[in-house]
């Protein structure tokens, strides 16, 4: 038999070794950095991942983000065990034995390429990790093989700087599972509302099962093709003994069962306050503290921060259901009277030149008319596209409703709705616990909380009568129930009337009485004996910040007040006396939990604690016999609580600050504009439009055991002298016990 020459054994292992010499030559080139550098080892040690910043409560729970890409990083400890067997059973089930590349799918991937069939595939989880990291652009061919043997190449220098756990993780976090859930936290929450480390082991097949492919398993646009994935990969996890037989054959005849939670800045816990920490606070934050990675400012959006708030998650709930659940009431009844107004929803003594007015400024404050502008309409051209019937989905007590309206009607629409703005804080230590800025975020953006400012009405009338206090009045001093005038710098008299119109009876009412039932006459007559000036001084002291002109009207409330201050301002009296700024954010950390910058509330001892506790018992003759009595008998609010109610010219204006023990809150109720409004003072009055919400939070605030929020009593002074805390509210001629004419030093 012939034998076959040495030179056909030559060539045939040529041929055979050729395309793995090439390979190796190809590997070596690249790794040189001949067809374009790699990724350095630090690129490598710290990854560029945009992580979101998160806001936590004080209960930490976690209530909203601000990101650029909706990621937050967990750690390999931190992933559910089920999570972590379906991604090697389905994507790489030799990860544990090999170094970055794996042999048998790399002559697939070479094999695919040069014939034509598999384009790739066959990755390792490093190697897809790697294309993450430094993703592919638009390439041709042969570059396409250029940059798969760069990946080979970061794949394995990835498996020398990190342990398999972490590169599962690392894996996990940078993924991609769209519907703005970048991450496998983000993907957990937004898909099943869970915890990326308790899924059940379906949901984590399925959250798997799209990264084959996320835009074909997308569970949302074709659920019945991610079901089946779903199932191939619990199949997978069979295969490789994760799973058994039985349990596959259960769990595959679930459905999907999405609970889906898309993140979305209108929707979710406090709106209102998150928009205000990141607009406001945040946003001035960040330009003054510099990121040492980048050494540029912090970026909300993409560094990471921990923002822990004192907000109470179950609170914040509580405030925003008493909001919704009044707010529904009130505004069916405002609508019915509407439906009888010429002007509607201005008040019927509007004329056309000032509604003509309002309406104008509102069309041009509109996002509508800014986006024109940009586009060079002139302010005619403009003005002509708001009585142009569109579509449009618009907002409604039921929910949003698809309708034809012009722009003009619309903005006429929208004022027809009342507004609000509520918070809850604790006097003690200046934490903000509830935030609710208004009806609705996604439609009524503006916060009725921090950034709106109204005329606060009586509620400003305890600070008056602070004054006095401080100045040695008992609250069962008694005060001729006359008309008081008081001439001012100008020269001129000013004498307000009661608000119900009653010229006075002449008779002795003591202090408190007088507070419970909001006598303008007792108010006056106070401001007449110290004038403005020290009343705006003791409003300063009390944190309000906002403009107060020196002028005798401000003691009925003419100025206009956030929520805010008049909620901090009055919980002084509730914390003794002394005045602590609000606080809505404890610290701020970086990604790595390092702390930033921790927040500690200013304070400053207003009255002393005899004084504070006088206060108190002015203003708890307000719920117990006054204008704020409807907590007794309506909302069955038994326990001590002090307060005032307050109303406005025409009812623009409703008002309630109550203080209890652990928690001081306040509520505002008004139109847009002050021309809309109720007609009557029963509808319109603060303790119509206001104090339900108050009533109805601490309801549910009482309710909730965990939150334990106490029924007690306001700690009384060692010492006391009995005079500051008579009950000396019902009868304006009783001469309380131990009563006095004249003011007594405390």
């Amino acid at each position: 038999m012939k034998e076959t020459p040495r030179k056909y054994y030559i060539w045939l292992w040529t041929i055979s070794l050729s395309p793995l010499l090439v390979i190796f030559i190809l590997v070596g080139l690249v790794s040189a950095g001949t067809f374009g550098n790699l990724p350095k080892v630090d690129e490598l040690l710290n990854p560029k991942n945009n992580q979101a910043t998160v806001v936590y409560s004080g209960d930490m729970k976690i209530i909203g983000k601000y990101y650029s890409e909706n990621r937050v990083s967990v750690k390999f400890s931190q992933l559910d065990s089920d999570l972590v067997n379906a991604l090697i059973a389905t994507e790489d089930a030799r990860f544990h034995e090999h170094s970055g590349v794996d042999v048998k799918a790399l002559g697939r991937s070479v094999a695919g390429v040069f014939i034509g069939g598999n384009k790739g595939g066959g990755s390792t989880i490093s190697q897809q990790l790697a294309k993450m990291m430094f993703p592919r652009r638009k390439l041709s061919k042969p570059m396409i093989v250029i940059q798969k043997m760069k990946e080979w190449i970061i794949a394995t220098r990835l498996e020398k700087l990190y342990t398999k756990e972490e590169i599962l993780s690392l894996y996990l976090n940078k993924f991609d599972f769209l519907n703005l859930a970048v991450g496998i936290k983000s993907a957990s929450q937004i898909y099943f509302n869970r915890s990326q480390d308790s899924l059940n082991i379906d949901q984590a097949a399925m959250l798997i099962g799209m990264a084959k492919n996320p835009s074909l398993f997308n569970p949302k646009r074709h659920p019945d093709t991610t079901l089946h994935r779903r199932n191939v990969v619990m199949h997978q996890m069979v295969k490789y003994g994760y799973l058994s037989q039985q349990k596959y054959d259960s769990l595959k005849q679930l459905p999907l069962g999405l609970d889906f939670h898309p993140e979305d800045h209108n929707e979710g816990l406090a709106t209102y306050f998150r928009e205000y920490l990141r607009e406001n606070f945040l946003a001035k934050w960040c330009k003054e503290h510099i990121n040492p990675e980048t050494n540029e400012p912090y970026n909300i959006y993409n560094d990471g921060l921990k923002i822990y708030t004192t907000i109470d998650s179950r609170m914040q709930q509580y405030a925003e259901e008493a909001v919704t659940e009044h707010m529904t009431e009130l505004q069916k009844l405002f609508s019915k009277e509407c439906l009888n107004k010429k002007n509607a929803p201005f008040a019927w003594n509007v004329s056309k030149d000032e509604i003509r007015n309002m309406m104008n400024s509102s069309m041009k404050r509109s996002e509508r008319w800014q986006k024109l502008r940009e586009r060079g309409l002139s302010d005619a051209e403009i003005t002509e596209t708001f009585y142009k019937p569109a579509q449009m989905r618009v907002y409604t007590l039921n929910g949003e409703r698809d309708t034809t309206l012009t722009p003009y009607d619309s903005i006429k629409y929208y004022k027809s709705f009342l507004q609000t703005g509520f918070m809850a804080m604790e006097p003690q230590t200046g934490y903000v616990k509830a935030w609710v800025g208004g009806i609705n975020h996604k439609h009524f953006k503006y916060d009725h909380v921090k950034v709106s400012k109204r005329q606060v009405g009586s509620t400003f009338k305890p600070f008056v009568y602070a004054l006095a206090i401080q100045e040695g009045y008992s609250p069962c001093y008694q005060v001729a129930n006359v008309r008081t005038c008081i001439t001012g710098e100008d020269g001129k008299e000013w004498c307000p009337d009661n608000s119900d119109g009653e010229k006075g009876t002449g008779k002795m009412v003591t202090l408190k009485y007088a507070l419970a039932n909001s006598i303008n006459y007792i108010t006056a007559w106070i401001m007449k004996q110290y004038g403005p000036h020290a009343v705006v001084n003791l409003a300063r002291r009390l944190g309000i910040t906002s403009d107060i002109p020196e002028v005798p009207s401000i003691c009925l409330g003419t100025p206009d007040i956030s929520v805010f201050e008049m909620v901090a301002a009055n919980s002084t009296f509730a914390n003794k006396g002394t005045y602590i700024q609000p606080t809505f954010i404890t610290r701020i950390e970086d990604k790595n939990g390092k702390v930033l910058e921790e927040f500690i509330p200013k304070s400053d001892e207003v009255f002393n604690e005899e004084r504070a506790y006088a206060m108190i018992s002015l203003m708890r003759g307000v719920v117990d016999h006054g204008t704020g009595y409807r907590l007794r008998f309506k909302f069955k609010l038994m326990n001590q609580i002090a307060g005032k109610t307050g109303t406005t010219q025409h009812n623009a204006d409703g008002w309630f600050i109550g203080l209890t023990p652990d928690l001081a809150a306040g509520a505002w109720v008004g139109g847009e504009d002050r021309s809309i409004h109720f007609n009557s003072i029963q509808e319109g009055q603060g303790a119509s439009m206001a104090l339900p919400i108050w009533g109805r939070f601490f309801q549910k605030v009482y309710a909730d055991k965990t939150l334990k929020v106490t029924k007690g009593d306001f700690p009384r002074p060692a010492g006391l002298d009995p005079k500051l805390d008579l009950d000396c509210t019902n009868d304006p001629d009783a001469q309380p016990d131990g009563g006095d004419d004249n003011p007594f030093d405390l």
